[in-house]
């Protein structure tokens, strides 16, 4: 019998088969396109024409999950009488985390011995979708609910997330870079490589000219900041690019020594600020930089 539920949101960006084979609960966030609300499936047929209609101009946004939103999934969690640990996206990129403390402030005056341990994962995308798994793997192992909590919190500002993109065009809807900055970088092939700082807020790192000598780069900057990479599995996830992420993990897996790779498709939610054809890598390193 399993000891407590792991929990997390679609930003995860794990599919909806791993997560049922994980069984790792999922709250399913949502999007807008022309003020029509979208559920984030975690399926991929609706990740391609999602990417698709990005390329064709759709302009997708994204909200927190609300506080309602939360109070309603963790109370029927509750049911279960286990305790729940619940992984976030990082509340350096979202309000989700801080709308999920005020819902569960306003259960457990229902609820008083509701067991919620509420993580804020300082990660986006499947930087902590690797953290779900390893919660899982925990908790099939015996561990318990404040153990596995514990755990996620001394590794979670470990877990080294780089990205990539040819296109600046969405980075560049998103504040991310200046119009002319785009523009310069699209004409000259410039790439950003973009990291997460201590806290989980996004920032440009390098701005390299041309695919193979950014990837060279970022090559380098693991090989400095990982740690075994021979016993770990590197985490890629894309937005629509299989066979550009295949290429590129495969080159950073041969230059630093990874034992194995786990692909994932970037989901609608971080998507939609990335646009498609950006690639990110996960693993675990030195504690990210203030």
């Amino acid at each position: 019998m399993q000891k407590f539920i792991v929990s997390t949101d679609s930003g995860c960006d794990l599919s909806k088969e791993e997560a049922a084979r994980l069984n790792i609960s999922v709250l399913n966030m949502s999007y807008t396109i022309d003020d029509v609300i979208y559920t984030d499936t975690m399926e991929v047929p609706t990740l391609h024409k999602f990417y698709a209609d990005m390329k064709n101009g759709a302009v997708p946004k994204t909200g927190s999950i609300s506080i309602g939103e939360f109070y309603d999934y963790f109370k029927k969690l509750a049911e279960e009488k286990k305790p729940i640990v619940h992984m976030s996206l990082g509340s350096g990129i979202s309000g989700t985390y801080m709308n999920s403390i005020q819902a569960k402030e306003m259960l457990i005056k229902e609820i008083p011995d509701l067991e919620l341990i509420l993580i804020d994962t300082t990660l986006a995308s499947a930087g902590y979708g690797l953290l779900a798994i390893r919660a899982a793997e925990m908790r099939d192992n015996g561990m318990t609910a404040e153990e596995c909590a514990t755990e996620i919190e001394k590794v979670k500002r470990n877990i080294e997330p780089y990205f990539t993109t040819d296109d600046l065009t969405y980075l560049y809807r998103g504040g991310r870079v200046s119009k002319t900055g785009m523009i310069i970088a699209n004409a000259l092939g410039i790439q950003p490589i973009l990291e997460l700082d201590y806290e989980g807020h996004l920032r440009v790192c390098n701005k390299v000219r041309g695919r193979r000598q950014t990837w060279a780069k970022i090559a380098s900057i693991i090989k400095e900041r990982s740690v075994g990479p021979e016993k770990q599995t590197l985490f890629v996830s894309h937005s629509n690019c299989s066979e550009l992420a295949k290429e590129f993990a495969e080159y950073i897996k041969k230059e630093v020594g990874f034992k194995d790779i786990y692909y994932t498709y970037i989901g609608t939610i971080i998507g939609a600020h990335t646009g498609p054809g950006l690639v990110a890598l996960f693993f675990e390193g030195i504690e990210r930089d203030q």
